[in-house]
């Protein structure tokens, strides 16, 4: 990885005791060694820019402008997906949510990461209209 144009060396090391969680996309825990700076995102929902909630009742939708918008705040701060470590992800239905999961998983694996993951089913998030919620912690 690079910072301000000079070589950063940054070891990512999986560890995973069992294997079975590689084949859903995520590592057990992950080893981050030689960074020089750490992003914690807050959570990430289907917001426009002006803070209004978008594709009201559509989970693929709001799954990826939620997505967009982690990316957003990655790249404000110089990262990318390349530079996820954790990410939490929070939805109303749990069912619904695996049902459009591979366009996550998709888009964690182009950029070549399977971060530690954690989902949790809540009844609501802070705005009644998101289905689901993603917050992320990135090194570099």
């Amino acid at each position: 990885m690079k910072r301000n144009g000079a070589d950063v060396a940054i070891e990512r090391t999986a560890i995973n005791p069992w294997t079975w969680s590689e084949g859903l996309g995520y590592n057990q825990g992950e080893v981050v060694s030689g960074q020089t700076r750490t992003l914690y995102c807050s959570g990430q929902t289907a917001m426009s820019g002006d803070g209004k909630p978008q594709h009201a009742g559509d989970m693929a939708a709001q799954l990826a402008l939620s997505l967009d918008n982690l990316e957003a705040v990655l790249g404000e701060a110089g990262m990318s997906l390349a530079n996820l470590v954790r990410l939490s992800v929070y939805t109303t239905d749990v069912d619904q949510l695996f049902g459009h999961y591979g366009l996550l998983a998709s888009r964690l694996g182009a950029a070549g990461v399977a971060p530690t993951t954690t989902m949790l089913g809540v009844t609501r998030l802070a705005i009644p209209d998101p289905l689901v919620e993603l917050e992320g912690t990135a090194v570099a």
